[in-house]
């Protein structure tokens, strides 16, 4: 069967430099990734209901599963936003999927960003999970810039199972997310 790439780098570099770094005792002492989830909030569908469609598509397509529509939990009147009302999309990826998007994510859709520098430290929470914002959804290869009718942004959450801003800030670093300095 076949072996994402990120998965074979997980267990061949970067199992070993985490024990060595952190003197664990065991290598199933090192923390690993546990799910990417990819959410799209999608306001404009109070008025437009029809822009849901457009939008699966384009989720569907960069993350190679059928998106959960997600729907308004109370209502909010200076919005026009009713509870129940469907307003995003949302895809939970794990197993050989969550490495198949990380490493088309870290290797192709980040360096296509406009004036990216990096991603920025301090948005790792403390137990060690990473959360990008991507303004844009062109910035994958599997969207052709010509067919979208509106750009919308999308939030890609990696979650780690380190219990720890620094395991899990170096975990992430091994995979190869461009960390900037700052």
């Amino acid at each position: 069967m076949y072996k994402p790439r990120l998965k074979e780098k997980f267990e061949k570099e970067i199992i070993p430099n985490m024990v060595k770094q952190f003197s664990y005792k065991n290598k199933m002492q090192v923390h690993k990734l546990e799910k990417i989830v990819v959410n799209m909030g999608i306001g404009s569908a109070i008025q437009n209901p029809n822009e849901l469609e457009g939008a699966i598509k384009n989720l569907k397509a960069i993350t190679g599963q059928m998106p959960i529509v997600t729907r308004a939990k109370k209502s909010i009147a200076g919005f026009k936003l009713r509870a129940g009302m469907k307003i995003g999309l949302k895809v939970t990826l794990r197993g050989n999927r969550m490495y198949e998007f990380l490493d088309r994510f870290l290797s192709v859709a980040l360096p296509r960003t406009r004036d990216f520098r990096g991603i920025s430290p301090k948005s790792m929470d403390k137990k060690g999970n990473l959360t990008v914002g991507v303004t844009e959804q062109i910035v994958f290869l599997e969207i052709d810039s010509d067919k979208i009718d509106r750009t919308r942004g999308m939030n890609v959450t990696i979650v780690t199972s380190s219990n720890g801003n620094e395991e899990g800030f170096f975990l992430l670093k091994y995979f190869g997310v461009p960390f900037s300095e700052k």
